[in-house]
């Protein structure tokens, strides 16, 4: 963002702010003026990490945010994001949104190489503590300090494999590359004296910048002092996530042209042809239940209400690392409100269904509150297959839908009558042509070639060794907001 006299990380951290549910463990910011980088992150939320004292030390006109929701690797400081590096004669800060399939190979590559860093040879190494995709890729980076950042990432970039969103800056300009299927959203914003890249349109609004387009894929961007640059690092074949459409993002964003809270509510129109019920009440799961609950209702003619009030200071019980915080957190996120369903014969209209923990304890609290009847309705297909793009799935084995027919699940969740959206009325409901959306989710297609079952894991890497140190590879999904203002005045990488 070209922006001179702007707080750039005030804005970053609204930007952050607006992108809080994609990353709940933790949040960081970059910043320059020109002179040096000053990276300041911890575990917590965004409001937890900053506060009025610790953004009054990060002056600058560029800037990198990152919340963090780990797929792959430890939920560690270490792994907190912007992840730094220095170069020869400066240094790099990048965050990260999605998740490489092929870390195995890019770390031995790194590990091979020789890196001149001033007047000093030194072996290819990653932070030793640290279990990241995210952290690999920025060693690859400063690995060629002898040429540009620019070049270095038009060299790096094509040997990436799987999903990545990356906003990345030196002391002087900001950079955004998005891989070439754009499996994750990457938007570019327009502010009066500046620009902005973030994950979701949602945060473009927060901090007041307009809506330009959406990096597309295989784009490598660049902003600094001369306005916005473009390249193509590889050829395009798009491939967006339709989970986003699901769940992932928030309501009062728009992907590829298509509002999602607009799509959710036509979700949840097909829904009510496609499986009508006798009720009395349409009830939504909040908060991404609600708008495809709306629809529902719209469609069926039967009235709708909040029959359930969630703890809004509870993050999502999905993106929890362990299963029993997991489990906890429904207990803790939702109640119901007994005296609108007492009696009643309820649709329950929820996004998804993924082990079955949240459903199971959902129709146990709505009959111990006196539902009379508890009707489940999802707004996707059944979750049959691991996501390996940036998605905490897990096995197959952990999937309640693998294996299990549609009533067998019913049963399972102990509801008196269970259904699901149909893949194409959901494709349909997006827009967006099935040929250019990853659905392999539900249908097991994977639109980037997997490597052998043994080269996947969650922490399949961590404390890979090496000759001279030894480092983890893994992988993030999480909010990005990226501002740059000028040309980039302390060198220092800072834990709270």
């Amino acid at each position: 963002m070209w922006a001179p006299g702007e707080e750039v990380a005030k804005l970053a951290y609204f930007g952050l702010y607006a992108l809080q549910h994609r990353g709940q463990e933790s949040a960081g910011i970059a910043v320059s003026d020109g002179d040096g980088i000053v990276v300041y992150k911890d575990m917590g939320l965004v409001a937890q990490v900053f506060d009025e004292r610790h953004l009054a030390t990060l002056t600058g006109h560029l800037a990198v945010g990152h919340t963090r929701y780990s797929t792959t690797g430890s939920s560690t400081w270490e792994n907190a994001q912007p992840v730094f590096r220095h170069t020869g004669d400066g240094g790099i800060a990048l965050g990260h949104n999605g998740n490489l399939i092929n870390s195995g190979e890019l770390a031995r590559l790194a590990a091979e190489s020789e890196v001149e860093r001033g007047d000093v040879l030194l072996p290819g190494f990653a932070t030793p503590d640290a279990s990241s995709d995210t952290d690999l890729v920025t060693e690859l980076l400063a690995n060629h300090p002898s040429r540009s950042l620019e070049k270095a990432a038009l060299d790096v970039l094509p040997l990436l494999q799987g999903a990545f969103c990356f906003v990345f800056m030196d002391e002087t300009t900001l950079y955004a590359a998005r891989d070439p299927q754009g499996i994750r959203p990457l938007v570019v914003g327009r502010l009066e004296r500046g620009w902005v890249v973030a994950s979701e349109t949602a945060a473009l609004d927060i901090v007041g910048a307009s809506y330009v387009r959406e990096v597309e894929p295989g784009e490598l961007l660049a902003v600094d002092e001369h306005g916005l640059r473009t390249q193509k690092f590889a050829e395009p074949d798009p491939k967006g996530c339709i989970f986003e459409y699901v769940y992932l993002a928030r309501p009062d964003t728009s992907i590829a042209g298509r509002s999602v809270h607009t799509a959710r509510v036509d979700v949840g129109r097909r829904l009510a042809r496609q499986d009508p019920v006798d009720a009395d009440l349409v009830i939504p799961v909040p908060e991404s239940g609600t708008p495809a609950a709306v629809g529902y209702a719209q469609e069926s003619g039967i009235p709708y209400a909040q029959g359930l009030v969630k703890n809004a200071y509870v993050g999502r019980t999905f993106i929890q690392p362990s299963q029993t915080i997991r489990q906890l957190g429904i207990r803790l996120k939702l109640n119901p409100l007994r005296e609108v369903i007492a009696g009643k014969r309820l649709v329950v209209v929820d996004d998804s269904i993924v082990r079955g923990n949240t459903q199971r304890a959902l129709v146990r609290m709505l009959r111990e509150a006196g539902a009379a009847e508890v009707h489940v309705r999802i707004s996707s297909p059944p979750v049959k297959w691991p996501c390996f793009y940036g998605i905490d799935f897990a096995t197959r084995a952990e999937l309640i839908a693998n294996g299990l027919s549609v009533d067998e699940i019913r049963q399972s969740v102990g509801a008196d009558s269970l259904a699901y959206i149909t893949l194409d009325e959901l494709v349909e409901a997006t827009t967006v042509p099935a040929e250019r959306l990853c659905t392999a989710c539900f249908t097991g297609t994977y639109p980037i070639a997997l490597p052998e079952p043994e080269a996947l894991g969650k922490h399949l890497l961590e404390g890979y060794e090496r000759e001279s140190t030894s480092a983890g590879v893994g992988s993030d999904a999480d909010g990005l907001a990226s501002l740059t203002a000028a040309t980039g005045a302390t060198d220092a990488l800072s834990r709270p």
